[in-house]
């Protein structure tokens, strides 16, 4: 079982940056691909980013791609989110996803996070 927490979410105006973390628990950590997920208000949940067990490969979503970085330390049972240039359409639910096979885009993922709100202002 992995238990995870998402947390740094909050208010930042267009144009700024803000940094996620998903803490994780158990000594598996890095057995499993992670991935973040966002969902906005009447809309469905949607891929974000991925990353690899080892954090050698990375997956973005067009909507994201150069602006957002996903990143992990296994050390510390944490995946990141960096995020950049943000949009007022960026504004969701971030989750934190975990799953023990290959990178998937789809919600096919075996833990999730309780989420954590992400408000870009015009």
């Amino acid at each position: 079982q992995v238990q995870l927490v998402e947390s740094g979410g909050g208010l930042v105006q267009a144009g700024g940056s803000l940094s996620l973390s998903c803490a994780a628990s158990g000594r598996t950590f890095s057995t499993y691909v992670m991935a973040w997920f966002r969902q906005a208000p009447g809309k469905e949940r949607e891929f974000v980013a991925a990353i690899t067990r080892s954090g050698g490969g990375t997956f973005y979503a067009d909507s994201v791609k150069g602006r957002f970085t996903i990143s992990r330390d296994n050390a510390k049972n944490t995946v990141y989110a960096q995020m950049k240039s943000l949009k007022p359409e960026d504004t969701a639910v971030y989750y934190c996803a975990a799953r023990a096979n290959a990178v998937v885009v789809t919600t096919a993922y075996d833990y999730w996070g309780q989420g954590t709100q992400v408000t870009v202002s015009s």
